[in-house]
């Protein structure tokens, strides 16, 4: 079983640099049907591969799922990284949302708790209310970490004029072609890391494009495959990368990122053709133009 490292957070507590999403594939539309068995076998399948960092959230439907993998999988509770986020369009209550997530999970705590995207609020001081509520969990000791998701700079930049913690990281949607460089600039100075999803897109749902060939060359050269490429230049950026797979095979194969780096030559051969093109999968009627790049 490959040794995913870890990636050290603001708050001093580490987080795995890959991490397997319950998202997309995994999406579950009835949070209140019962439980999907296939899916829990999944995840399962998933811990006893090696993806010990488990990304979930509320609006994934699937949280219960995820808990009673966890008790399936045998593995200790202290050495898997468990992730869960709040609604972040619709208006919660943000105390009995946690608790109603810890409670599916059959959880004491989680490793990471994040509000997964700032389209709830209408104005700044909603986004500072919100990440005081946060606080208070972060303070109870039932999330050990606490961060953002979809956040925009603008965003960040209210929290961080009240925060009495600085969010520990950002999840984004994070590729060759939407690589977010003014917003990571922003959050390195700060010490706010970042997390990406979905950083197979320009392999998955963005070919052809400009880092094809790119990808294919690098394959070769360190026998893997473009999807470990596609991993391995999110991580060599200090970024944790979130995929996901069904497929045993393919979840082996994309821990092979942890035994080797592209250079930076590499790494900045990649971005150079990605900023060739734009694209975003998710999320696309809350953002502008101007937050491509």
């Amino acid at each position: 079983m490959a040794n995913i490292p870890n990636l050290k957070l603001n708050d001093g507590r580490e987080i795995p640099v890959l991490g397997y999403g319950l998202g997309t594939a995994n999406y579950k539309s009835d949070p209140n049907s019962p439980v999907d068995k296939d899916l829990v076998k999944t995840v399962v399948l998933a811990i006893k591969t090696g993806y010990y960092h488990l990304d979930g959230a509320q609006v994934y439907g699937n949280e219960a799922e995820l808990g009673v993998a966890i008790k399936e999988s045998g593995v200790p509770r202290e050495k898997l990284y468990v992730t869960t986020k709040i609604d972040g369009v619709n208006p919660q209550n943000t105390k009995e949302s946690f608790e109603t997530s810890l409670k599916k999970l059959g959880l004491d705590y989680v490793d990471q708790y994040l509000i997964h995207a700032p389209f709830f609020a209408k104005s700044p001081a909603d986004i500072q209310a919100k990440w005081a509520d946060m606080e208070a969990i972060h303070a109870s000791g039932k999330a050990k970490t606490i961060g953002v998701s979809n956040f925009r700079k603008a965003d960040l930049e209210a929290i961080l004029e009240t925060a009495k913690i600085v969010p520990a990281i950002n999840q984004i949607e994070f590729n060759p072609y939407l690589q977010h460089v003014e917003l990571l600039e922003f959050q390195k100075k700060h010490g706010i890391k970042a997390s990406a999803y979905s950083p197979l897109t320009a392999i998955t749902r963005a070919a052809p494009g400009p880092v094809d060939d790119v990808h294919e060359r690098l394959a070769k050269k360190y026998n893997v495959t473009k999807g470990e490429i596609a991993l391995r230049w999110a991580i060599d950026q200090g970024i944790v990368a979130v995929t996901t797979s069904s497929n045993e095979d393919r979840l082996k194969q994309y821990l092979k990122v942890t035994g080797f780096k592209l250079t930076e030559e590499e790494i900045e051969e990649i971005a150079t053709e990605g900023k060739k093109k734009n694209f975003r999968g998710y999320w696309n009627k809350w953002y502008k133009d101007d937050d491509w790049q």
